[in-house]
C-alpha cells in the first residue's frame, strides 16, 4: 500500500504539473463549472420562491440532494479524470507500455491523472453542504454515519461505472461516448427520485442505479431509508464492482495491442 501511494502522489504530481501550464484554461474551466452550479442552485430557488414543498421535500432539503449529488460526482471526476483520456492510449498502443509496468494498469488509467481543478469546487460544496445539514431538525451522529457511509457507497458504484468505461475502451474503442452517457445518466440524480413519474423512478433506481447512488445518501440523512435500503445500496455496489471487474478482465483478454 505504502508503494501504490507513493505512485499515485508522484502521477498526481506529474498530472499537476501539466495543469498548471494551461493558467487561463483553468480561469475558464473553474468559472464554467461555478456558474453552472450557481445556475441550477437558482432555479431550485426559484421554484422554491413559489411553493413551501416540492415532492414532499423542503428548500434545505433539496439543496442537500442537489450538494450531495455535486459532492459525489464532483469527487468521481476528481479522482477519474484520467479516464477520460484513455481512448488515445487504446488507439494508439501506448496501453501496452501501462500494461508492462510492475503495479496495477488502474494506477495509471483509473486514479493517474487526479484533477486538482474539481478540487477548488469540491472544499466549498462539502462547506456548504455541512451549512445546510446542521440546519436540518432532529439531526444525529447516527443518520449522519448513515449518509456517510452511503456517499462512500456511491463512490464504489461511480468506481464501478468508470471501470466499465475502461473496458469498453478496449471492445470497442469508444471511451469519449461512452463516458459522456455516463455524465448524462448521473445527472438525473441530481434531485429526488420521486420527481419522475413511474416507470423511469424504478428503472433509474434498481435497473440503472443512479438512485441508489444519488438520491439515498440525502435520504439516509432525512431518516427516509428503512434497514432494507441500506442492504439494497451495499449488494447494488458489491455487484457492480464485480461484474465491471469481470468485464474489465474481459477486455483484457480481447486487447491485441497496437491499437490492433
Amino acid at each position: 500500500m505504502r508503494k501504490v501511494l507513493k505512485l499515485f502522489t508522484v502521477y498526481a504530481k506529474l498530472y499537476l504539473k501539466m495543469v498548471i501550464q494551461h493558467k487561463l484554461g483553468i480561469v475558464f474551466f473553474t468559472l464554467g463549472k461555478l456558474a453552472r452550479f450557481l445556475f441550477l442552485f437558482f432555479m431550485i430557488y426559484l421554484v422554491f420562491s413559489k411553493t413551501n414543498l416540492v415532492k414532499g421535500y423542503s428548500f434545505n432539503q433539496m439543496i442537500i440532494f442537489y450538494l450531495t449529488f455535486n459532492v459525489v460526482d464532483t469527487t468521481a471526476q476528481l479522482l477519474f479524470r484520467e479516464v477520460y483520456r484513455f481512448r488515445p492510449q487504446v488507439v494508439s498502443g501506448s496501453f501496452d507500455l501501462i500494461l508492462l509496468k510492475p503495479h496495477h494498469p488502474f494506477l495509471r488509467i483509473l486514479v493517474g491523472g487526479v484533477d486538482f481543478l474539481d478540487l477548488i469546487l469540491l472544499i466549498p460544496y462539502i462547506l456548504i453542504l455541512i451549512y445546510f445539514i446542521i440546519q436540518l431538525p432532529n439531526i444525529s451522529l447516527l443518520l449522519i454515519a448513515g449518509y456517510l457511509l452511503l456517499v462512500a457507497n456511491s463512490l464504489i458504484i461511480a468506481t464501478a461505472f468508470h471501470i466499465a468505461v475502461l473496458a469498453l475502451a478496449i471492445l470497442t474503442t469508444e471511451v469519449d461516448h461512452a463516458i459522456m452517457v455516463y455524465r448524462d445518466l448521473t445527472s438525473l440524480g441530481r434531485f429526488p427520485m420521486e420527481i419522475y413519474r413511474e416507470p423511469i423512478r424504478a428503472v433509474f433506481t434498481f435497473v440503472i442505479p443512479v438512485g441508489i447512488m444519488m438520491s439515498f445518501p440525502p435520504k439516509a440523512l432525512l431518516n427516509l431509508l428503512s434497514p432494507a435500503s441500506y442492504l439494497l445500496s451495499l449488494f447494488a455496489s458489491s455487484l457492480l464492482l464485480t461484474l465491471s471487474l469481470k468485464l474489465w478482465n474481459l477486455a483484457l483478454k480481447k486487447y491485441q495491442s497496437w491499437g490492433g
